[in-house]
């Protein structure tokens, strides 16, 4: 078994919000992750489980710090688990570009060097960290969500592998990530250039996985502010995401709202509706 190392532990509400570090065997090198867990689960109960994937440039302290969720979960009891977004350090290959490299894994394995060595954040969340998470905490089911780059990840895993998530909810997410700048830059890195024939990127698009996977919940939500400059600027694209959904009968509750931007003062304002969205599934998945 995976030999956590406990950072820190700290009461919160009516739980505990800890940070653990462990050594991966998938990206060769340490991996960071926060879990906050309410009282039931500390005891040892089974709870329900909500996996939060970051965006571009954040690490597990984004979320744990100014999400606010541990109020909510803490009066659900819903364990609340926020993994990094790539492997980081010294050793772990960067670009000044803060759309590649450290923090902008885009939750893909990378093939090319010097990526290829430690980016391989796709197997690490479905698989490796998945496995961790449910050998070491009570947890009965897990709903994916995520933010913009990580909302693209929850999109992608939840319908890769349905099996494993029970729900999915994304906030303001990247739903074509080959198209946007950002991606294109990234992908081109990690796989090396694709011509038009080939297009190997599009398969880690949230829209089109949605596409190909078809229906596999009853319903996901989706929040975008509409005064969000990504937004606004073409880099998230939840049109395409919608488009998808009605193709295939995708359930989707897909919400703007006006004079929110990308920051997370917005995901302040409707991450509450997103944990009761996994927690009402969970109610349902039994």
């Amino acid at each position: 078994m995976t030999q956590l190392t406990l950072i820190s532990n700290n009461r919160c509400f009516n739980g505990e919000q800890r940070y653990y570090t462990h050594q991966s065997s998938v990206t060769n090198s340490e991996m960071s992750f926060s879990i906050y867990l309410p009282d039931e689960a500390v005891a040892g109960k089974t709870c329900p489980a909500i996996l939060y994937l970051s965006g571009l440039t954040c690490s597990p302290d984004n979320v744990t710090h100014k999400a606010h969720f541990q109020q909510k979960c803490s009066e659900l009891g819903m364990i609340f688990i926020a993994p990094d977004t790539s492997p980081k350090g010294d050793n772990i290959a960067n670009d000044e570009r803060y759309f590649v490299g450290q923090g902008a894994s885009y939750y893909v394995d990378a093939t090319e060097q010097p990526w290829a060595e430690s980016f391989k954040m796709h197997s690490y969340i479905a698989d490796e960290f998945y496995d961790l998470i449910r050998s070491q905490f009570a947890i009965s089911s897990v709903g994916i969500t995520g933010h913009s780059m990580g909302g693209h990840g929850a999109i992608m895993f939840g319908f890769k592998y349905p099996s494993k998530f029970i729900s999915v909810s994304a906030i303001a997410p990247v739903c074509v990530a080959s198209e946007s700048d950002w991606g294109k830059a990234a992908f081109s890195e990690y796989f090396g250039e694709q011509t038009e024939q080939e297009m190997p990127w599009s398969q880690f698009d949230a829209a089109k996985v949605v596409e190909e996977a078809g229906k596999q919940y009853p319903l996901i939500l989706v929040d975008q502010g509409a005064a969000d400059n990504f937004y606004i600027d073409g880099y998230l694209r939840p049109e395409a995401l919608q488009q998808a959904c009605q193709k295939v009968e995708q359930p989707l509750t897909l919400r703007y709202h006006a004079g929110f931007d990308h920051s997370y003062y917005f995901i302040q304002t409707v991450i509450e509706d997103h944990i009761v969205h996994h927690y009402n599934a969970a109610l349902t998945h039994g």
